[in-house]
C-alpha cells in the first residue's frame, strides 16, 4: 500500500463535492486526522488521512506535483 505524502499548503480536489459545491480544499495540518479548508467557503474541517487518501482525487498544487 502507497500512502500519500501531504504537506500543509497543499491544495487537493476531491472525488465528491463539499455541499457548497467546490471540490477543491487546502491543507492545514498533517497527522493521523487532518484538518482541511474549503476553498468555496472557507469551511474548516477534520478528517481521518485514511478517509482523505481515499476520497483524493489529485494534487492542484504544493508540496507534491500531480500524480
Amino acid at each position: 500500500m502507497q500512502f500519500l505524502k501531504f504537506e500543509v499548503g497543499d491544495v487537493i480536489e476531491l472525488k465528491k463535492p463539499h455541499p457548497c459545491g467546490n471540490k477543491q480544499f487546502k491543507i492545514l495540518r498533517v497527522g493521523g486526522e487532518m484538518r482541511i479548508l474549503c476553498l468555496g467557503c472557507d469551511h474548516d474541517m477534520t478528517i481521518d488521512r485514511i478517509k482523505l487518501e481515499k476520497a483524493t482525487k489529485r494534487f492542484i498544487s504544493g508540496g507534491e506535483k500531480n500524480e
